[in-house]
């Protein structure tokens, strides 16, 4: 939704995080790969080759709030796309709540209200 937003650099991030969130438990969902394309497109990244890049040096591209809150939203979009949230998942989330500094009554606020758009974009 937000991610034209992101600069080029953090548009590339952005993608290496979700494939990794994406396949962090061994199997990417059909829904998973299906946001994954709809992110490639929405960024231009079609052509895209993920190189693999390791999660801290991910998210150390990632400098301002407006940035971050754009990247959480989604990747609690792609982790709740398949309807199971697994333990992998949330580990993942956390580090990355950690290392963008978000305190926790703001992450879980954040939290509830991506939980609410998903629940209207089922209906």
């Amino acid at each position: 939704m937000f991610l034209k937003e992101l600069q080029q650099e953090e548009k590339i991030a952005f993608l290496e995080l979700a494939a990794l969130i994406a396949n962090i438990d061994g199997k990417v969902s059909i829904y998973e790969n299906s946001l994954l394309k709809k992110y490639q497109k929405e960024m231009e990244l079609e052509d895209y080759k993920l190189q693999g890049l390791a999660i801290d040096e991910i998210l150390a591209v990632f400098k301002n709030e407006r940035s971050k809150y754009i990247v959480l939203a989604e990747i609690f979009q792609l982790i709740y796309s398949d309807g199971v949230f697994h333990d992998q998942e949330g580990e993942s989330v956390r580090l990355i709540k950690t290392h963008f500094g978000f305190n926790s009554s703001e992450f879980g606020s954040f939290k509830d209200w991506v939980e609410k758009i998903k629940e209207l974009s089922v209906t």
